[in-house]
């Protein structure tokens, strides 16, 4: 895949990154060669190869998904306006 000038500028304009016309050309090779890079992988095979989280085989540590009010309601809320250890907002929609 190559990248042409006006996609370095569509892609310039998503990222919200202000472009210099005279940076175009410049950023379009850096893209192609990124592209080149990322098509090189594509040639390499992972079949069986496991994802890993870590260089070293180990388990991840693990917390109990356990729902809480954080076990201190009052300190949360004690500085907003708030009923019952729940925060007051505005009605916003009608």
């Amino acid at each position: 895949m190559s990248v042409d000038e006006k996609t370095v500028r569509r892609v310039a304009r998503l990222a919200r990154i202000k472009v210099e016309e005279k940076d175009v050309p410049k950023l379009q090779g850096e893209l192609n060669v990124i592209l080149a890079f990322v098509e090189q992988l594509n040639e390499v095979n992972v079949e069986g190869v496991e994802p890993l989280t870590s260089v070293v085989a180990m388990d991840m540590k693990k917390r109990q998904d356990v729902v809480s009010d954080g076990h201190y309601p009052k300190a949360i809320v004690a500085n907003t306006v708030h009923e019952d250890d729940f925060f007051m907002v505005p009605k916003v929609v009608e």
